[in-house]
């Protein structure tokens, strides 16, 4: 059977929504319904979302400084974000985190491991990224103990030391 006898020609409603939003077919609502191209005419006429030029990593055009006050930024909310009310001692998102068993645990290391990746990123060597992953080792395996390594966690901070780490690094390279 040749492809001219399966040929369907499409309503003029469908061939209007392939005009509006370059072929790709009719505009469906939540409902199922098709909208008419009538309907789509106003502000977001011509709208497109535009994929092919956007890279997959949306902070690729920073400089290392800013890629470096990025990551104190995130240090510092995920260890010293607040204060415990009547005392002096700090902690952050990553010890409220830690405090849900194991699967908290979990979280708050990918996090501090993903730091430890931006470093990577960033080009430290090797005997840096090797002190970064252990203090999120110690501070992900003493932070598996119940109550002691919840404490433990608040006062280690893995993730400023980190950071602390990398930005000595990067002071002693040339620019």
């Amino acid at each position: 059977m040749p492809n001219d006898d399966i040929y369907v020609r499409k309503p003029a409603r469908a061939r209007a929504a392939e005009a509006v939003f370059g072929g790709s077919g009719p505009v469906i609502d939540q409902e199922g319904r098709e909208i008419p191209a009538e309907a789509l005419d106003g502000p977001f006429r011509g709208f497109r979302f535009d994929f092919g030029n956007s890279g997959a990593h949306p902070f690729g055009n920073l400089t290392r400084e800013q890629r470096l006050a990025r990551l104190d930024a995130i240090a510092r909310l995920l260890d010293v974000a607040f204060i415990l009310p009547g005392t002096n001692v700090r902690y952050g998102i990553d010890g409220i985190i830690r405090l849900i068993p194991v699967v908290g645990d979990l979280v708050a290391s990918a996090f501090s491991l993903w730091l430890v990746r931006e470093a990577r990123s960033l080009g430290a060597p090797w005997h840096v990224t090797a002190r970064m992953l252990a203090n999120v080792a110690l501070e992900g395996t003493v932070g598996l103990v119940p109550v002691a390594g919840d404490a433990f966690d608040v006062l280690f901070r893995a993730n400023m030391r980190n950071v602390r780490l990398l930005r000595r690094w990067m002071e002693k390279q040339p620019r």
